[in-house]
C-alpha cells in the first residue's frame, strides 16, 4: 500500500478528512521549502502538494504564477525539487508527497529518469496537469512500477468519459478543480461540489479531494462535507509571499493549523464514506 493511500486508509478509520496544503518550491525563498514543508506536517497537514515551477503554466493563477515566476528566477528546478524532498525525508518520513507540475520539465528531464529519481528522493505521487489520462499509460505504468502514484484533475466540466479515463488508471486521489478557471479563483459553489462529487465517485475508486478558491476554515468544511481531502494553495502562498524568511514556516504552519482543527471539529456524520471504506 503507498504512502498516500495508507494516509487516507487510516484518516477514513478516524473520521477525519485530509488536509493537503500545495506551495511552489524554492518560494519565497530558495532555502525555505523544507522548513516550511515539516512545519506544515507538524501542524497537520496529511499530504503536501510541492509545486514544480515552470515558466507558462495553465491552470495556475496571478498568485501561484508569480511564485513560480520568483521560484525561476533563482534558479529552481526539478532537480532542486527532488533535492528538497530527499531532505525532507531526512526528518519526516510519514507524510506523502506529491510533486504537481507540467510536462515540460518532466519531459526535459526525462521520463523513465524522473519517475526512478523521484521515488529515490521519496516522492509518493505526481500531478502533471497537461498529461491527460489516455495519453499517459505507458508514464503511469512506470509509475506504478516505481511505487508511485498518478493523481489526475477533475474539472465542472469533465466528461462521463474523462471521469471513466481517469478512474482506469488514477491512484493515490483526484483532485476536482472545484471552478471553471484558474487556481485562486473566488465564488466557489460548495453546493456545486456537493453535487459533483458523487458522481466522480461513481467512476473512481480512488479519495476525492477537493481545491481551487478554498481560503478559510468555513470554506474548508463546507467543501469536506462531501469529499475525502480539502487542497489549499493560493492562500498559503498570499499569506508567506511577504514574510522575513525566519516567519515563513511559522505562518503557514499556523493557517495550517487553523485548517487542522476546524476540520477535526466539525460533524461529518451525514458525509459519504470513501470508496471501499464502510460509513
Amino acid at each position: 500500500m503507498s504512502r498516500i493511500a495508507a494516509t487516507f486508509k487510516a484518516l477514513a478509520a478516524q473520521g477525519r478528512k485530509a488536509l493537503i496544503p500545495y506551495v511552489t518550491a524554492g518560494d519565497p525563498f530558495a532555502d525555505v521549502t523544507v522548513d516550511l514543508m515539516l512545519a506544515m506536517a507538524q501542524a497537520g497537514a496529511d499530504v503536501i502538494e510541492l509545486g514544480v515551477p515552470f515558466s507558462d503554466p495553465m491552470a495556475d493563477g496571478p498568485v501561484i504564477q508569480h511564485a513560480s515566476e520568483r521560484a525561476l528566477a533563482r534558479g529552481i528546478g526539478l532537480k532542486h525539487v527532488l533535492a528538497m524532498v530527499r531532505e525532507f525525508r531526512k526528518s519526516n518520513g510519514d507524510t506523502p508527497v506529491v510533486l504537481m507540475g507540467y510536462a515540460n520539465p518532466v519531459e526535459r528531464y526525462g521520463s523513465e529518469r524522473f519517475v526512478v529519481d523521484a521515488a529515490e528522493a521519496g516522492v509518493d505521487g505526481v500531478l502533471i496537469v497537461d498529461y491527460p489520462p489516455e495519453e499517459c499509460v505507458e508514464f503511469a505504468a512506470s509509475l506504478a512500477r516505481h511505487g508511485l502514484d498518478l493523481i489526475f484533475l477533475l474539472a465542472p466540466t469533465s466528461t462521463e468519459a474523462r471521469m471513466q479515463a481517469v478512474g482506469r488508471i488514477a491512484k493515490g486521489y483526484v483532485y476536482y478543480v472545484s471552478l471553471k478557471g484558474v487556481t485562486g479563483a473566488g465564488n466557489l459553489d460548495t453546493d456545486a461540489v456537493a453535487r459533483m462529487v458523487p458522481r466522480i465517485r461513481g467512476h473512481v475508486n480512488v479519495p476525492v479531494g477537493v481545491g481551487f478558491g478554498i481560503r478559510d476554515a468555513e470554506t474548508a468544511v463546507a467543501v469536506a462535507r462531501s469529499s475525502d481531502a480539502v487542497v489549499i494553495g493560493s492562500r498559503i502562498i498570499q499569506l508567506i509571499e511577504s514574510e522575513p524568511r525566519e516567519r515563513v514556516a511559522q505562518v503557514a504552519a499556523g493557517f495550517i493549523g487553523e485548517i487542522r482543527a476546524a476540520l477535526d471539529g466539525a460533524d461529518y456524520s451525514a458525509s459519504l464514506p470513501p470508496p471501499g471504506v464502510s460509513a
